[in-house]
């Protein structure tokens, strides 16, 4: 099979990269081995949230210049990250996907413990706090659904009285939930979420919560509505009648899903070609390009194509291997970011700043991925497995896969025609 571009990873970066080329009129295929992070999002994109000294970054922009130069921002340069990012709302509501917040600027979200942390786009049912002092409510009645465990209020009220508020928990369930519950297995986001997606069960739940108000300003949720109807959170706060906000819970993630299935619907929609639930095996470079691949379910049928993209994620998603001796790319065997002393890989304390994190395969000023020290023509890497970057220790997971991406999008664009 032919195509102009293969896309080996079905994440963020894979999915944006494949919109961005078919909308250029590219025909692209997308090989994805399963679940990708998306599954874990907590509903809010991280650009740059911290320095490297851990102090919030304000405007992400104002704080490239300080990172390190193999970084994939200073690759991309503070220009085009300026143009991309005003891109990424427009794009992603060509999807079907409302992202909220000022594309310039930070803002704040709630986390599950019921703190506050800077972030930068987030999606339709979460709110960007513009400052960390920003309150939920002054009288918040946190809601907890009897069995599922994936959601504690208990840490999410203590957190947000430790900001001042005064907070109430009361457990809210419907008879529609009574079957999960009779599985602890079951009682997860996904499934709680399908069931309100039913439209009768979310009506009748937010009239459950709004009986429980006791003169509260807020009520706070955690976020299983809206798995296929991205109007169903708005529709549930409509109904309870005070300020109502979603905080996001243990995976799965019913809003990363979400996005995650509309992002690989727009693509298709678009023309581009999606195989789920394969896997590329070890492929062969030769006289410094990439020719075809070959998968486990296609068997001797290859992928040709002008242009390859790596965007298949990291340790998590097996785009990086590790053995106790060395770290390594295993489709192409690329050279890979990472320190030959194991002893350097992480610390001890977990809190501390990990640098495996940070490894990744790597690759040149236009994202063309290094095989013993020389870039390969048409093979480019993008998101997590590109390395040069910390995701975690600087809170810049999501900006890094879309920003790449649509980097990555432009030198083929411009490279293949």
């Amino acid at each position: 099979m032919k195509f102009d571009v293969v896309i080996i990873g079905g994440g963020l970066a894979g999915l944006t990269c494949g919109i961005s080329l078919q909308r250029k009129g590219r025909r692209c295929a997308i090989v994805s081995a399963g679940q990708s992070a998306l599954h874990f999002s907590s509903g809010y994109f991280d650009f740059l949230d911290r320095t490297a000294d851990g102090k919030a970054v304000e405007n992400p922009l104002d704080a490239v210049s300080a990172l390190p130069e193999g970084h994939p921002y200073r690759k991309i340069g503070v220009e085009d990250l300026e143009r991309y990012m005003g891109e990424v709302k427009p794009l992603f509501a060509g999807c079907g996907i409302e992202l909220k917040g000022d594309w310039s600027r930070n803002c704040y979200r709630i986390t599950p413990v019921g703190g506050v942390c800077p972030s930068w786009l987030c999606l339709g049912e979460f709110t960007p706090f513009t400052t960390a002092q920003a309150e939920v409510g002054r009288n918040v009645m946190v809601v907890n659904i009897p069995g599922y465990m994936d959601f504690n209020a208990r840490f999410v009220a203590a957190g947000l009285e430790k900001r001042g508020a005064a907070c109430r928990i009361v457990d809210v369930t419907v008879d529609e939930l009574s079957g999960l519950r009779a599985n602890p297995s079951e009682m997860r986001s996904s499934n709680i979420a399908r069931l309100m997606d039913s439209g009768h069960v979310a009506v009748r739940f937010a009239e459950a919560v709004r009986m429980k108000l006791s003169g509260e300003d807020a009520v706070v949720l955690p976020a299983v509505f809206g798995l296929k109807d991205s109007s169903v959170p708005q529709k549930v706060a409509e109904i309870i009648g005070v300020r109502t906000e979603y905080v996001a819970t243990m995976t799965p993630s019913v809003p990363g899903i979400r996005t995650q299935m509309r992002l690989r619907a727009a693509f298709e929609r678009l023309g581009g070609t999606y195989i789920l639930g394969d896997t590329v095996m070890p492929s062969e470079i030769r006289d410094g390009r990439v020719v075809c691949l070959s998968t486990v379910n296609f068997g001797n049928e290859k992928l040709y194509a002008d242009a390859f993209v790596l965007a298949a994620g990291s340790f998590f998603s097996n785009g990086l291997a590790a053995s106790r001796e060395c770290v390594t790319e295993p489709v192409f065997g690329l050279d890979v970011h990472a320190a030959d002393d194991r002893s350097k890989w992480g610390d001890m304390d977990f809190f501390k700043r990990q640098e495996y994190i940070g490894f990744g395969v790597k690759s040149d000023a236009d994202f063309h991925a290094v095989k013993d020290g020389v870039s390969v023509s048409n093979l480019y890497v993008a998101g997590s497995v590109a390395g040069g970057y910390n995701p975690i220790a600087e809170g810049s997971g999501a900006g890094t896969a879309i920003m790449s991406a649509m980097s990555v999008a432009e030198h083929i664009i411009s490279k293949i025609g």
